[in-house]
């Protein structure tokens, strides 16, 4: 069976940084794309970074472009989600999740149903 775990969330104050990781088991981690989504609560789950198979396309919302770095070690079936810079309003349960189409299509990346298989979170908490 497919399992995939999160880790590395914690509490951290304005102006820090977290590294998030992602390991999943029981598929070809190479043939996925690997999204980071977060959902805050009483909000929409929303995309933060989505990067192909090979990681040759990354893609990244706009809200956390150019302080987070998204990254995958496929020999070790690992995603990574580096987060500098953190803000308050990056508070949220962060998510790890396998799409079967390994491109991170631009036109689709942003959508949850979109993801096949889905870590249980890891919470984030940033202080002011």
């Amino acid at each position: 069976q497919v399992q995939v775990v999160e880790s590395g969330g914690g509490l951290v104050q304005a102006g820090g940084s977290l590294r998030l990781s992602c390991t999943a088991s029981g598929l070809t981690f190479v043939n996925y794309a690997m999204g980071w989504f977060r959902q805050a609560p009483g909000k929409e789950r929303e995309v933060v970074s989505c990067i192909s198979g090979s990681a040759i396309k990354i893609l990244y919302s706009d809200s956390v472009k150019g302080r987070f770095t998204i990254s995958r070690d496929n020999a070790k079936n690992t995603l990574y989600l580096q987060m500098n810079s953190l803000k308050p309003e990056d508070t949220a349960m962060y998510y790890c999740a396998a799409d079967p189409d390994a491109y991170c299509s631009t036109s689709s990346w942003r959508r949850a149903s979109e993801y096949e298989y889905w870590g249980q979170g890891t919470q984030v908490t940033v202080s002011s």
